[in-house]
């Protein structure tokens, strides 16, 4: 007995060691599962079969980038100044309805931005409810009579877009303010400097990085989006892949355009983290003081009320009103065939594509901080790529190598029983939830990377030294602390698969429909009384994460801005 006693340590730390080994291994071939579709993209972009570079300098190119450029520099300064203005004046002063919009303002979070279009160009077009009362009021015959803005074009796009998207500057400028304290501001205040030099001397320097990194976000939206800008009419990078690769039939050239939307991406993401690189808030060791909201005078008090509600009403009255209007006008749209499949091709496949980023995500945290190992350190950071990219390069980096492969499956299938078993990868959904589970593991990830760090690391060494094994530990201890957050993420990964619109309309087998594609297809018909249904169940879904978020970022007394990974989800899919 004496002799084996000191063989033991060795043994527990040999079987640790290897534990660990097999750990990070899965950390790492889940890093490369995520990371394949954009390495694959930029393969095919350098090596493609047809180089039509020069055919696309001499034709469209300049025109998508062009597009693609103003879209994105307008969406982001838009977004800022909506997203920034409306957080200083709810966290710096008391007016009217105050309370109400500082939650207010996070709901167009839930409504994807392509229903935003369907709801804008139905209120505003000819026939809509604007131009039909002036032309009433003024006794116009006809669009001759009248000069009215076209709706179709990229003004309407930006502004949908930022309507969209800017709850992201919102959300972090506001969480950036509440780390400040007020003494700065009443030193200022003390001083006679004004409302505006005050925003402009004082709060504006120390949220600057906050509005940078939010406006970024935005910009890396609107150069994802697809469902707004095929709508309008816009030719931008994201449509032009659909162009090249369904209409020409050229898949090297939709990864070429898709690998300038990947480098226009990868700028942006970059800038965003430079900015929040610099977000440090230096205060003293006591508790700053809070804020002490000022009261505004009676009309700019209303002015501000105006100022706050203006981006709710463009990004979330409107599109819920006319969506709700054609709902409620034209009932029969919710006995129409296919709605029911579309809801149950919905609920199935993000709801597995949520199961399996989650569960990924506990692996690949897990084992990178078990191990310790360089590589998957080094490695999980970059695996937030595919939340960045947009959906539609996704799909070019996963449908063209994923549809060799199944080829490969069905004639060796063939040949072995004589029977031909179609297209097993690319015939159903497993594309679908493969592209789902690329594009929002960075969801995931960053829910459980926070929930992991909030568990005392005296617990699972307590666990160890009882005998638990790395499993046992992840099992008995991790899982049960982080039961909540792990749930919330799930959540949040299921509603941005349900919304999700440029992905999954390249990848869906023949005749395949969810919510999002149907919303999409029908609204392109100008048929909205058939799109309304499934527009509204999306921005049921969309509403859930958007009440996790407030929860989660404005319930709390002392949250920091996390960037794009684990601080502000739901969002991606509404592109």
């Amino acid at each position: 007995m004496t002799s084996a006693a000191p063989a033991r340590p060795h043994r527990t730390a040999e079987l640790r060691h290897r534990a660990g080994w097999g750990w990070s291994l899965a950390a790492i071939l889940i890093a490369a599962l995520v990371l394949a579709p954009v390495a694959t993209v930029v393969w095919i972009a350098f090596n493609p079969t047809d180089n039509i570079w020069p055919h696309l300098l001499s034709t469209t190119l300049p025109r998508y980038a062009g597009n693609t450029v103003i879209l994105a520099l307008g969406t982001g300064a838009l977004a800022a100044a909506m997203g920034a203005g409306a957080a200083w004046l709810v966290a710096m002063y008391r007016f009217p309805g105050r309370g109400a919009l500082e939650w207010l303002l996070l709901l167009p979070l839930a409504v994807p931005a392509y229903i935003g279009a369907y709801a804008l160009a139905d209120f505003l077009d000819y026939s809509g409810p604007v131009q039909t009362g002036l032309r009433e009021t003024f006794g116009w015959a006809s669009a001759r009579d009248y000069w009215f803005p076209d709706i179709r074009s990229r003004w309407a796009a930006v502004l949908v877009l930022s309507a969209s998207l800017y709850p992201y500057v919102y959300l972090l400028t506001r969480v950036a303010l509440r780390e400040q304290s007020a003494s700065a501001y009443e030193v200022a205040r003390a001083l006679g400097t004004g409302p505006w030099r005050l925003f402009r001397r004082v709060g504006l320097p120390l949220v600057r990085p906050a509005i940078v990194a939010g406006a970024a976000i935005a910009m890396m939206e609107s150069v994802a989006d697809y469902g707004v800008v095929s709508y309008f009419g816009v030719q931008t990078l994201n449509t032009g892949i659909f162009t090249t690769w369904l209409e020409r039939q050229n898949a090297g050239g939709a990864a070429q355009i898709a690998s300038l939307i990947l480098l226009v991406v990868a700028v942006l993401a970059l800038w965003e983290r430079a900015a929040r690189r610099g977000a440090r808030y230096h205060q003293s060791a006591r508790q700053p003081r809070p804020i002490i909201l000022q009261p505004l005078p009676r009309r700019w008090g209303w002015m501000a009320t105006l100022a706050c509600a203006l981006p709710v009403a463009i990004g979330f009255v409107l599109p819920v009103a006319v969506i709700g209007h054609y709902a409620l006008a034209y009932p029969q749209g919710w006995l129409t065939p296919g709605l029911g499949l579309a809801l149950w091709h919905t609920l199935s496949l993000g709801g597995i594509a949520a199961i399996l980023v989650v569960v990924l995500a506990l692996i690949m945290v897990y084992g990178t901080r078990l191990s310790g190992r360089r590589l998957p350190r080094m490695l999980l950071p970059v695996t937030i790529i595919g939340y960045a990219a947009p959906g539609a390069v996704l799909a070019v980096g996963i449908l063209i190598p994923l549809a060799a492969l199944d080829h490969r499956i069905a004639d060796g299938w063939l040949a072995a029983t004589g029977t031909d078993p179609g297209l097993i990868l690319t015939g159903t959904g497993f594309a679908i939830i493969l592209a789902y589970v690329v594009r929002f593991f960075a969801i995931g990830q960053g829910a459980v990377d926070g929930a992991f760090t909030r568990v005392p690391p005296s617990l699972p060494m307590a666990a160890r030294s009882l005998g638990r094994g790395a499993g046992g530990v992840l099992r008995d201890v991790y899982l049960p602390l982080m039961r909540g957050s792990v749930g919330s993420a799930v959540l949040l990964v299921f509603v941005d698969c349900s919304k999700e619109l440029p992905a999954t309309l390249l990848l869906r087998p023949f005749n395949f429909e969810t919510l999002a594609t149907r919303a999409h297809e029908k609204a392109s018909l100008e048929d909205l009384g058939n799109a309304a249904p499934a527009a509204l169940l999306v921005m049921a879904m969309g509403l859930v994460a958007v009440g996790l978020l407030a929860q989660a970022n404005l319930g709390l007394r002392r949250s920091r801005p996390r960037g794009i990974a684990a601080g502000i989800a739901p969002s991606r899919g509404a592109s």
